[in-house]
């Protein structure tokens, strides 16, 4: 049996850690010499070090007493460390850029920037993006389409960004807490109530849409007729109660070059994610082109 000092010198710490360890519970004495000093079995010794073994690696005290209650508790103990190392590293690299997009930018451009970057936490957060769209949205969709649609419209920063990538994030940012439009003026024809159309069925084909256009996009393809876009019209139609005919099509061409658009979103959206997704805003362009391509050959 060995002393509390006996046992800290073999451990390679202090009788102040030792001690420590023993008053929380983590380190069980095995008993006490006749003068009622604490005494310590080789088992001790190896619990010492596992214990520090874990604190070096900034494991909470809470979490070693979980692992020493239960061996198969390591695994979950690890991997909660790990998703909090990556979140600090996730925002130490958003720092590192936004402080190189201050350092590298004219220096009349610096309290601007500095503004956009202060707006923005690090790690950023993409919930002010969700609440844009949820007032953008028409109410009441269906919880099913309205997820599907945000998946696909709301960009998740990436872990590593760019100075340029930050800012277009900022920029993002200041776009969406700005004045939300929600004002029936600001909207498109199909979100308002009196026009007869089902916004729910009217998303629920879009989203489907928009994934068939996205390869032709990644492929630099030209707008073309093909399934994207007759599921793109199909969507229009239904929504509305009508039938894809030339004249439909014809009228929807000419109602969505009038319909009012957030193209500073898709753009910066763009500049954020790069153009290996093509961003919803660049697939409704498409197919739009594509739609009036079409209605200009059948009219010819």
């Amino acid at each position: 049996m060995w002393s509390i000092g006996e046992l800290a010198e073999r451990a390679g710490v202090t009788v102040k850690t030792v001690r420590f360890y023993s008053d929380g519970g983590l380190l069980p004495e095995g008993r006490r010499s006749a003068g009622g000093h604490r005494r310590y079995g080789p088992e001790a010794l190896d619990r010492l070090r596992l214990i520090r073994s874990l604190r070096t690696l900034d494991v909470p005290v809470t979490d070693v007493n979980r692992v020493l209650d239960r061996e198969d508790a390591l695994e979950d103990v690890v991997a909660d460390r790990l998703r909090e190392v990556g979140s600090h590293l996730t925002a130490l690299r958003w720092r590192e850029a936004a402080l190189r997009l201050i350092q590298d930018c004219a220096p009349h451009e610096r309290a601007e920037r500095l503004r956009l970057v202060g707006a923005v936490t690090s790690p950023p957060s993409t919930a002010a993006l969700a609440r844009f769209w949820r007032c953008w949205l028409p109410p009441r969709l269906p919880a099913r389409v309205l997820s599907a649609v945000l998946e696909r419209s709301v960009p998740q920063p990436p872990d590593d960004p760019s100075p340029a990538q930050v800012l277009a994030f900022a920029r993002l940012h200041a776009f969406v807490t700005g004045d939300c439009l929600g004002g029936t003026g600001c909207q498109p024809v199909v979100h308002r109530p009196d026009t007869g159309y089902r916004p729910a069925v009217l998303y629920d084909g879009l989203v489907e849409a928009f994934a068939l256009a996205a390869p032709h996009l990644t492929a630099h393809r030209p707008p073309h007729e093909g399934e994207a876009l007759d599921c793109f019209v199909d969507a229009h139609a239904r929504a509305s109660g009508a039938k894809d005919t030339p004249a439909f099509r014809r009228g929807l061409g000419e109602m969505l070059a009038t319909e009012p658009r957030i193209d500073r979103y898709w753009q910066l959206t763009a500049e954020l994610t790069g153009p290996s997704r093509p961003t919803p805003g660049a697939c409704h362009d498409w197919l739009h082109t594509a739609l009036d391509d079409r209605s200009a050959r059948s009219a010819a």
